[in-house]
């Protein structure tokens, strides 16, 4: 097993090392003058709303419903990321965090990169049958709770004097938004059984390729911008919830509670115990929220991830 685990650790680095090229080609642009100081929020823009909703749709349309028939999977991932996801909106709401602001926080704490990193790792340790899985907590991640956060935050920022007027704006706010709009309509493709194919694939092929490319270089521009340390702590705090409560809590859930199969428990840890994925960064530029927090705790995760998924590894195998 530890050979195993030795020989599986190269690999493990060639997956999270890109991730800090990119970020660090961001910081260098930016710290060389080459792009400038509004070239992260404008980065950002083109990935949440061209990159990401093509990348949502992509992944919904290729998805048939009945993949997604997997109840007990889905409450146990579901359930991991939710408890943590709301304790941590509930914990900074009452440090008199703003609920837009709290949102984000909640998502640093509990939204794996399931899609970048998760996938490729799932293959390389437990073979071709652990991508349904994999698949499956990447849809609940980048769909299911990054919904649920947007809602939040909309909640938080279109605030008026009666209930109405907020519900109003609220529901206007979600209707014409792109990260919504892109995998509901891919939904309904593959319910319709409508195939993309041809030019059309290519296009979202292309264009959602470049949604975590962007993301992260938009995270190294921001952070060639500022650095800040009086966000540490907090940082940290979201950060092992992450690495830490997240897995135990998804371990405790599918082996002693739902008692999922072998395969599908140990996957269902594994992308618990991921780092923090580009999505809560995006949302913190895209709504003008500050983005310091955010941006140590994807940093720091994925820095840390590399011992504390390989010690996850090491008990899974």
């Amino acid at each position: 097993m530890p050979t195993f685990v030795a020989a599986l650790f190269t690999p493990l680095l060639t997956i999270i090392l890109p991730l800090f090229g990119l970020i660090f080609a961001g910081f260098a642009c930016r710290k060389l003058g080459k792009l400038g100081p509004n070239a992260s929020s404008e980065l950002n823009r083109f990935v949440v709303y061209l990159a990401l909703p093509a990348l949502l749709f992509d992944i919904m349309a290729r998805t048939p419903w009945s993949t997604l028939d997997q109840p007990s999977f889905i409450a146990v991932f579901g359930i991991g990321s939710g408890v943590v996801f709301v304790v941590t909106v509930l914990v900074r709401l009452r440090q008199s965090r703003h609920l837009a602001d709290a949102s984000i926080d909640g998502l640093n704490a509990a939204y794996p990169n399931t899609g970048f990193v998760g996938l490729p790792l799932c293959l390389l340790a437990f073979g071709q049958s652990s991508l349904a899985p994999a698949v499956i907590a990447t849809i609940m991640t980048v769909c299911v709770l990054f919904a649920v956060a947007i809602v939040m935050i909309e909640l938080g920022l279109q605030t008026g004097k009666h209930i109405g007027t907020t519900m109003r704006r609220v529901a206007k706010s979600l209707v014409t938004n792109p990260l919504l709009i892109a995998p509901l309509a891919g939904a309904l493709a593959s319910g319709a059984g409508l195939h993309v194919s041809g030019g059309a694939e290519a296009f979202l092929k292309l264009l959602g390729g470049a949604a975590s490319p962007g993301a992260l270089v938009a995270l190294g521009l921001f952070l060639g911008e500022k650095t800040d340390a009086r966000h540490a702590k907090t940082a940290s705090v979201l950060v092992a919830l992450k690495l830490v409560a997240q897995p135990l809590l998804t371990w405790w859930l599918a082996f002693h509670v739902f008692a999922l199969p072998p395969l599908w428990a140990k996957t269902a840890v594994i992308l618990s115990a991921l780092p923090t994925g580009t999505g809560p960064f995006m949302l913190a530029e895209f709504y003008r929220r500050e983005a310091a927090v955010t941006s140590s705790a994807i940093l720091f995760s994925t820095l840390i991830s590399l011992v504390t998924v390989t010690l996850c590894l090491t008990a899974m195998l």
